[in-house]
């Protein structure tokens, strides 16, 4: 059973379909884009470099979700998605600084190395913000044992900021009880 939509949801993504990594990525992007919207979450995709999480982005308009694009200057919009509103920061350390004030939770999705480092630079640019990772594939399976070994000893509640999420499916349900935990 899932969730019920959580009005006022922000969900910051970190995802991407440059370089190598899951062979899988596009279709589990495409599978959060689409539950995401579904449960009425505000969607902000990070895009640098030329990377743009299409998949996520067009599953999710498909699905009737709002979507917002955090973008460096480098980022050409596909034709398709000329009406997804993009906010264009050209310094980094502002992207990720945006994307920790304006995110409830921040969402990562396996993928390349970029994107990971642009998900713990927004978690340490801003206010706290809970954290889950798809560990599709084991992708995230060193930071999970990172938080077992290190973070359980050393941070109260850490299970309240980070959680791990072994099917997109189990995704949507860990975010809304990471931001339930949060308020």
């Amino acid at each position: 059973m899932t969730s019920p939509s959580k009005p006022g949801l922000t969900v910051a993504f970190f995802a991407s379909d440059k370089g190598p990594g899951d062979p899988e990525r596009a279709s589990l992007m495409g599978e959060a884009g689409r539950i995401f919207a579904r449960k009425g979450a505000r969607m902000l995709c990070l895009a640098e470099q030329g990377a743009l999480p299409v998949p996520l982005i067009t599953a999710a308009r498909t699905a009737g979700g709002t979507v917002e694009i955090i973008a460096d200057a480098s980022i050409k919009v596909p034709q398709a998605l000329g009406e997804v509103p993009i906010t264009v920061l050209p310094d980094r350390a502002e992207r990720l600084a945006h994307l920790a004030g304006a995110a409830s939770v921040f969402v990562a999705l396996p993928g390349s190395l970029a994107s990971v480092s642009a998900l713990f630079g927004s978690w340490a640019a801003g206010p706290p913000r809970p954290v889950v990772m798809l560990n599709r594939h084991r992708a995230f399976e060193v930071l999970r044992g990172f938080a077992t070994d290190v973070l359980a000893a050393s941070v109260a509640g850490y299970d309240r900021k980070v959680q791990f999420a072994d099917s997109v499916e189990d995704l949507w349900n860990k975010v809304s009880w990471v931001s339930d935990q949060a308020r």
